[in-house]
């Protein structure tokens, strides 16, 4: 495939208002991309294209509030995407959320709305977008996954499934979509400094103390270290060679590598080093 090309190239960027999405945002519009900012934070999304749009005089900058847990209304915000921005030719699949407890201790209703966010509203949205990715000569699809669509550590069910059927649908995706000139990126980081961690959902069967949920917020907080600017570069470095797969950090590169060595037994290799980790730590 052609070098995937960002100037003059419209990018729809889903999860724009903090995190990762941020750091994707500022340096798509440096590279000359317009931009379909959505987000449910409405008042970090605004603050975002204000910012852009002054740096950016000449790119057009349109903001989406939306939340993707409505699977269903994708379609109404792709028709307000196509009423502000003629041409699609890049679609970032980045938005996420998190979930904590183990099978057990989630509902039913709590795992959904983990599926909701982080798979479904990414086949709709690449649903939703096809027709116009394919009327460009060489668009490109990305889809966020996880270091935990490659591993799956205990506590982390309906995460894991979610990312786990990210990095699957997009290898579909990526071998169907080839032969029409469209690529498809899937994206696995690592521990990148997010607020995802501060702002995951607890199960409602997690019985743990507010000590206890603190200690496992700071543990988690300790090893998102990546800068996020670091990690938008590595990702779009991915979209401009057409990478059909990054993994973004060291350590998601090890957990890829352990996995691939050891099968079946890697998480007794990860317990070990987180529990240790967490020692060093207090």
């Amino acid at each position: 495939m052609m070098p995937y090309t960002f100037a003059g190239g419209t990018a729809v960027l889903t999860g724009a208002a903090s995190g990762i999405g941020l750091a994707l945002a500022g340096e798509l519009a440096r590279r000359g991309s317009h931009l379909a900012l959505i987000d449910h934070n409405t008042e970090g999304l605004e603050r975002l294209a204000a910012d852009l749009r002054r740096q950016h005089a000449r790119l057009h900058i349109t903001t989406h509030a939306f939340d993707l847990g409505r699977t269903g209304a994708i379609p109404e915000l792709a028709e307000d995407v196509f009423r502000q921005h003629r041409r699609i030719t890049l679609l970032i699949n980045n938005a996420g959320v998190a979930l904590g407890g183990r099978f057990d201790e989630v509902s039913l209703e709590e795992f959904e709305w983990v599926q909701s966010v982080n798979f479904r509203a990414v086949v709709a949205m690449c649903k939703a977008f096809l027709p116009a990715l394919r009327a460009e000569l060489h668009p490109h699809i990305v889809n966020v996954s996880s270091v935990y669509g490659l591993a799956a550590p205990e506590g982390q069910s309906a995460y894991c499934a979610s990312k786990f059927a990210v990095r699957g649908f997009s290898e579909v995706l990526r071998h169907e979509l080839a032969p029409q000139g469209i690529g498809v990126t899937v994206v696995h980081p690592g521990g990148v400094r997010t607020n995802i961690a501060n702002s995951a959902r607890v199960g409602h069967g997690v019985r743990a103390s507010a000590q206890e949920a603190e200690a496992q917020r700071q543990a988690m907080n300790r090893v998102l270290r990546l800068d996020p600017a670091r990690a938008a570069l590595i990702i779009l470095t991915a979209v401009e060679r057409r990478s059909p797969r990054v993994l973004v950090g060291g350590d998601a590169k090890f957990i890829d590598l352990l996995v691939r060595v050891r099968p079946a037994t890697y998480w007794t290799v990860l317990r070990e080093l987180t529990q240790g980790r967490r020692r060093s730590a207090t």
